[in-house]
């Protein structure tokens, strides 16, 4: 409730501030578990996704955010969870698989962190790993334009990606599917 609540007064502040665009959101499945994959340039980035998805987002915010009480519970109750980053946070992953279990959207930057000046990057592997053990697909997404007073962003919505659920992946196999679940993201710039 306070999710939706929230997110209909954001979304006429965002529409207006930064005159937000969504394109291609057919491709976003109405049912079942799905990772929506953004790129991350700003803190404004988990704003301007669960504003342009229709379907309620979760996700991992680093556990930094959880520190100050207020901004924690705030965050918490809008679906997010901590994330121990530059380690493997079994808690996150099994967060994250009771989540698409639970046939709900989880949003996921696969650069990991921030990338403001747009040089590329590697993708971390969680992104892939948890769309392979979930067996789940991934929406690419790319935000794009400028954050600025007036600006014109645009989020486009890329078609679904469906691991082989079939098969078992080497860690190499799953780096390779979440460079190219990012590279996908980078396409639809």
């Amino acid at each position: 409730m306070l999710y939706n609540i929230i997110r209909v007064i954001v979304r006429f502040a965002m529409l207006f501030v930064f005159r937000v665009k969504r394109v291609g959101y057919e491709n976003v499945p109405e049912e079942g578990g799905l990772i929506t994959a953004f790129n991350h340039r700003s803190n404004w980035d988990p704003v301007i996704a669960a504003v342009t998805c229709k379907r309620k987002l979760s996700f991992m915010a680093k556990e930094e955010l959880f520190k100050n009480p207020v901004f924690g519970a705030l965050i918490k109750s809008l679906g997010a969870f901590p994330v121990h980053r530059g380690k493997g946070d079994i808690g996150a992953i099994k967060a994250s698989l009771r989540i698409l279990s639970e046939n709900k959207t989880m949003l996921m930057f696969p650069e990991g962190h921030r990338i403001k000046d747009g040089r590329k990057v590697k993708a971390k592997p969680g992104v892939a790993m948890i769309a392979h053990r979930a067996k789940v697909p991934v929406v690419p997404v790319c935000i794009s334009g400028k954050y600025k007073w007036m600006g014109k962003i645009t989020v486009t919505y890329g078609t679904p990606i469906y691991l082989d659920f079939g098969v078992k992946l080497t860690p190499e196999e799953t780096q390779l599917r979440a460079d190219e679940i990012l590279e996908s993201i980078r396409s639809l710039e």
